[in-house]
C-alpha cells in the first residue's frame, strides 16, 4: 500500500528550493520540509509546544550536528500520533532542535515558518519516492 502526499516547492531565494509537506501531529497540521540529507526527522523545540505539553520534553545527552552547526543542543519527546497522508506512526520518538535560524531565513524571503524537517529515518523506512513533476511524495505503508 502506498500513500501519496502533495508537496509545495518553495523558492528560498538565490539558495534554491525547499519541498514543503503537511503532516499531522496529534491531529494538528504541521508544516515540514523534506530533507533527504537529514539523518532524522526533527521538529522545532519551540513550535512543537503547539502539539504537546512542555512536560513531555527531555534534554538529550549529546549534541546534534547538521542544519548549519555541529554543536546544537537537542531535546526529544514522544509524539503519540504522527500522520503523513494515510501513513500513521504512533509513539514516535522525535528529536527537537532550535530551528529559529531556518525560520528567520524563511521570514526574510516572505515564507511561512516551518515546524520541522522530514528526514531520512522516515523517508528510508517507508521507501519514499519524491516525484518533482507531479509534486507528490509517495510513502509505503506497511
Amino acid at each position: 500500500m502506498t500513500t501519496i502526499i502533495p508537496f509545495k516547492i518553495l523558492s528560498i531565494g538565490e539558495e534554491g528550493y525547499h519541498l514543503m509537506v503537511k503532516l499531522y501531529i496529534n491531529r494538528k497540521v504541521a508544516r515540514v520540509i523534506i530533507d533527504t540529507g537529514a539523518s532524522a526527522t526533527v521538529f522545532d523545540k519551540t513550535r512543537i509546544l503547539k502539539y504537546i505539553t512542555d512536560t513531555t520534553v527531555k534534554e538529550h545527552d549529546n549534541l546534534s550536528s547538521g542544519l548549519g552547526t555541529n554543536s546544537m543542543k537537542s531535546h526529544f519527546t514522544t509524539l503519540k500520533k504522527v500522520r503523513i497522508g494515510e501513513l500513521k506512526i504512533t509513539d514516535y520518538k522525535a528529536v527537537l532542535l532550535d530551528l529559529s535560524h531556518v525560520n528567520k531565513s524563511y521570514h526574510q524571503v516572505g515564507l511561512t515558518p516551518i515546524d520541522g524537517v522530514l528526514g531520512s529515518d522516515i523517508l528510508l523506512k517507508h521507501k519514499a519516492i519524491i516525484d518533482y513533476a507531479s509534486q507528490k511524495l509517495k510513502l509505503k505503508k506497511k
